[in-house]
């Protein structure tokens, strides 16, 4: 597994073209919207500036304010609360086109980061499981659970891992629109590749045609 900075990227979520003999299985990206909802909760925000406008409204009418003093007095907590909602929406917005989810034949890479763009490489043999989490429209996310040896850092993967599992890091696809085709085709590959260790003699080196060209 290996973890690197990239200036460019001659293949989209990749820094370098792909290996022979390497395929590509599934591309694809965070949904931003997903991601603001699920990640960054402008819902949850939304509904708790709201219970405040609410609140303070209903308390200064209870007093006998004025009704237009009581709505001027409240534009600064809508101000602030339209504010709040529009900065965590952009950041999910910056956050699921920065991110890039590979998957291949041989490995999963994660690109990822705003300010400092990152490349995540993951041999398929790393991955131990991969925990589905569907909600009812068909988004969610998968969970994967990594081999022992692998060092992670939560800080640097994040938003692409589960959400406070600090030991062990536990990397994520986030936000997925498809989530359960792509399920579909990680443990397909997940399977191949358990396969294929089992028939590849001990004298090789499980997972080095995965590191190939990603250090």
């Amino acid at each position: 597994m290996s973890v690197g900075e990239y200036e460019h990227e001659p293949v989209r979520g990749l820094p370098e073209y792909l290996p022979a003999g390497e395929t590509l299985v599934w591309q694809g990206e965070p949904d931003w919207w997903t991601m603001a909802r699920r990640v960054f909760h402008v819902r949850t925000v939304a509904v708790y500036f709201a219970l405040i406008i609410a609140a303070h409204i209903g308390s200064q009418l209870y007093r006998g304010a004025p009704v237009g003093d009581v709505l001027l007095g409240s534009g600064w907590q809508l101000g602030l609360g339209l504010s709040a909602i529009g900065i965590l929406a952009v950041l999910a917005r910056a956050y699921a086109r920065s991110t890039v989810y590979t998957l291949t034949d041989q490995r999963l890479v994660l690109r990822t980061g705003v300010a400092l763009p990152m490349m995540v490489n993951i041999p398929l043999d790393m991955i131990m499981a991969a925990d589905l989490r569907a909600r009812g429209d068909g988004s969610g996310d998968i969970i994967l659970t990594m081999d022992p040896e692998s060092r992670l850092s939560y800080m640097m993967l994040w938003p692409n891992v589960r959400p406070w599992q600090f030991r062990p890091v536990q990397p994520s696809l986030r936000a997925l629109t498809d989530v359960h085709a792509v399920a579909a085709a990680l443990a397909g590959v997940v399977d191949s590749s358990g396969a294929e260790r089992q028939q590849r003699p001990a004298s090789e080196p499980m997972g080095s045609s995965a590191l190939a060209g990603m250090s």
